[in-house]
């Protein structure tokens, strides 16, 4: 039976679903149409494939900075095996999957699967990709089309005619792949029957892959093998060579490869297998509206949410009461720090939003006021020109590094659970109701030794409050 790898490619950041998608917490680390992450969602499509064998371990290529994250939201789902291939700098969807290609033992079929796609039908999928396995066994690069049901200008369309094989088989090569279309355009597709929306789900050798690279672009071939036989394991990840990698010009699998095979010249065929499994890249808050449960109405809520007279909209409640009344096609979408009105229209413009804030160097495009971290998370509650209070939760367990601050003092108050505290050379306990002064300067470090979360209040204050006011010393996740 052949074998199949899984390659999860977790690299996006989700610009268009802001507020709710930063940074530092990408849209394929949140559950947006269930109580599983797109991630999670993800790792898991494949459960009971028969086709196939699959591989012991999937590979996840992601971003460095959400590496806890990502390797804890697997964890929870028993698939804390994966490898994990970090990249310092994003370049795109064909160097990740070179990434991958290089790490594989032997010559396996990858699967390769964007992280942030939602699938409501998971047998249809499992059949596309059952249909997918003897082209890419046999050499051919798969790829698999979306049988669209309206004129969607949010996607790229592949276009292919000619059916291949038995009668039955949907399997077809593929002729061209098209730009995302303009509404005229659109409907000239749908209507032809000839055009698939383009998933950016394949299938191919991870040989083939490599010599297709190689020879439409070497350049990005050479900067990933010299960064991964450069790279070295770090704990659960693999941590490729930074300068190397930084070098790799950046390109998708799209316009590196599977544009320049579909004309033809270079002798490996180029297969697309069409699936209509409720499929959705969810790029934008619209997109989403589309695949999630409505009701009556048509409209879609999640969290603490009140409606009257409200008729297709999507409210999301990440916090507090929202109430609606008397709008139609609206987006609301309430976080901690952040709140966002748009016309289900406008929706693909909220990077525009994304754009200035970075710009502005506001905090609210990078991370939420709650931050989550590999010995568990903070939450920003309030802070002034001097001050800055944080709720602290620790792991049971878990450990922060031992550090230092030049700029702040920082007082700890213990409301449950139990910490361990080392200030200078004096290691002690806290308990419940109990506090403890951090001077300026002092090395010091907070630990959970007992079997419930820790939960602090910490109250900074000093002249300059940034995260980047920290020099660690020992650090047991690794981080400088």
């Amino acid at each position: 039976m052949n074998e199949i790898q899984t390659v999860i490619l977790s690299g996006g950041s989700g610009t268009r679903l802001w507020p709710l998608s930063r940074e530092q917490y990408p849209k394929q680390l949140l559950a947006l149409t269930g109580d599983l992450s797109l991630l999670q969602a993800t790792a898991q499509r494949l459960d009971g494939f028969v086709a196939a064998s699959l591989t012991a371990r999937s590979i996840v290529v992601c971003n460095e900075e959400y590496r806890f994250l990502t390797a804890e939201q697997l964890r929870q789902i028993g698939r804390g095996t994966s490898l994990l291939i970090l990249e310092p700098v994003g370049r795109n969807t064909a160097p990740a999957l070179t990434l991958a290609a290089l790490a594989v033992d032997g010559d396996p079929v990858l699967l390769v699967m964007p992280a942030d796609h939602v699938v409501k039908d998971v047998a249809a999928f499992q059949a596309a990709m059952a249909f997918g396995v003897p082209y890419a066994t046999a050499g051919a690069v798969v790829t698999f089309g979306i049988v669209p049901d309206r004129p969607e200008t949010g996607f790229g369309y592949i276009r292919a005619v000619a059916t291949m094989g038995d009668k039955g088989n949907p399997a077809r090569r593929i002729e061209a792949f098209a730009e995302k279309p303009d509404v005229a355009t659109a409907e000239r597709y749908l209507a032809s029957g000839e055009y698939w929306w383009n998933s950016g789900l394949f299938m191919m050798r991870a040989s083939v892959w490599l010599t297709a690279i190689g020879r439409y672009r070497p350049d990005i071939l050479a900067a990933c093998e010299l960064a991964h036989t450069r790279g070295k394991p770090d704990q659960d990840f693999f941590r490729v060579d930074k300068a190397a990698f930084t070098a790799c010009p950046s390109d998708s699998i799209d316009y590196a490869v599977m544009e320049k095979i579909a004309s033809g010249e270079s002798g490996i065929a180029a297969v697309v297998v069409p699936m209509s499994a409720g499929w959705s890249d969810v790029g934008a808050w619209d997109a989403l509206w589309q695949v999630v449960d409505k009701d009556a109405d048509g409209n879609a809520v999640r969290g603490d949410v009140m409606l009257h007279d409200t008729r297709n909209s999507m409210v999301v409640a990440d916090g507090r009461l929202v109430a609606c009344l008397g709008v139609d096609d609206l987006v609301i979408v309430e976080t901690a720090d952040a709140v966002m009105v748009a016309h289900r229209d406008k929706t693909q413009e909220v990077k525009g939003i994304v754009a200035r804030l970075k710009a502005a160097k506001r905090s609210e495009a990078r991370a939420h006021r709650k931050v989550c971290r590999p010995w568990g998370w903070y939450d920003s509650v309030d802070g002034g020109d001097r001050f800055q209070v944080k709720r602290i939760v620790v792991k049971p367990g878990a450990t922060l590094s031992l550090q230092m601050h030049h700029h702040r003092a920082e007082h700890w108050v213990v409301v449950r659970g139990t910490a361990k505290v080392t200030r200078g050379e004096d290691t002690f306990l806290v308990s419940e109701n109990e506090s403890t002064y951090i001077p300026l300067g002092v090395r010091h470090r907070l630990e959970n030794p007992g079997m419930v979360p820790l939960e602090i209040i910490e109250v900074q204050s000093g002249t300059y409050l940034g995260e980047d006011d920290i020099v660690r010393f020992d650090d047991a996740y690794g981080r400088g």
